[in-house]
């Protein structure tokens, strides 16, 4: 018997939901996950079929970004691993806004690090109440990836952006709507559901247009490309570091 796929892909009619499925490690970011992600994603943006995209997370955690352990284990071969997780979650976060479907996320729990990338990748954030967002970098002693400084500043705001990363503040379901970075606050036993009415909505308007409104609506992907592309550079600089060494043996209780 096959392991379980890190990606599970749903489908109803023009709607087809991607979940991602690694419960036990609160569905860390890890090169297969990613992988997997990236390969869904390209298989969608091909399917004229397909109308809408659901993006839902298994067990209590939507995702707490790159796997601490995962680089701490990596010893020496650390930045490798690094340039290549970051790479590739980079590469998942531009298929997203490239992707002519819209996107809808459903967010619930934990988003830590790197998966902020998903939810600013998205179109449409539903958010449930326990939803929380904490970068953790300056804990770990890492630098920012994920779109916190390529994509976050500009949708709350430069100075937000900075008091949240530089003081590693908890940006709270509630704020996440009031800045702007979600759409919805929905009861955590309505948000599925509440993201298949969405979706189906979307399903049923004119596919082209709605493929030009997303592409109008999308802001330039290049200037996005190249700001991922700098987070990756100073992360991998930064992981090698002792700084960041010891404190990922801290954050471990290594």
């Amino acid at each position: 018997m096959g392991s379980s796929p890190l990606v599970i892909v749903g489908r109803d009619g023009p709607i087809v939901t991607l979940t991602l499925n690694r419960p036990e490690r609160h569905n860390s970011l890890v090169p297969e996950l990613l992988t997997e992600m990236l390969f869904a994603l390209e298989a969608v943006a091909t399917d004229e079929s397909v109308r809408a995209v659901i993006l839902a997370a298994a067990g209590r955690s939507f995702s707490t970004g790159g796997d601490v352990r995962g680089f701490y284990e990596q010893g020496d071969n650390v930045a490798e691993y690094a340039r290549e997780t970051v790479g590739r979650l980079n590469e998942v976060i531009v298929a997203m806004l490239a992707v002519p479907q819209p996107i809808v996320a459903v967010v619930h729990g934990m988003v830590t690090g790197g998966s902020l990338g998903l939810v600013l990748g998205s179109d449409i954030v539903l958010v449930s109440p326990e939803a929380s967002f904490t970068p953790w970098y300056n804990v770990v002693g890492f630098s920012p990836d994920g779109g916190w400084t390529a994509m976050l500043p500009a949708v709350i705001g430069r100075q937000r952006a900075a008091d949240v990363l530089l003081t590693n503040a908890t940006i709270t379901a509630e704020q996440a709507v009031a800045w702007g970075m979600a759409s919805e606050w929905v009861p955590v036993e309505d948000i599925r559901a509440r993201a298949g009415e969405i979706a189906g909505v979307i399903a049923g308007m004119q596919p082209s247009s709605v493929r030009h409104t997303k592409v109008r609506l999308s802001c330039d992907l290049a200037e996005i490309v190249a700001g991922l592309e700098d987070e990756r550079r100073h992360f991998v600089d930064q992981i090698v570091t002792v700084e960041a060494r010891k404190g990922m043996a801290r954050f471990l209780g290594e």
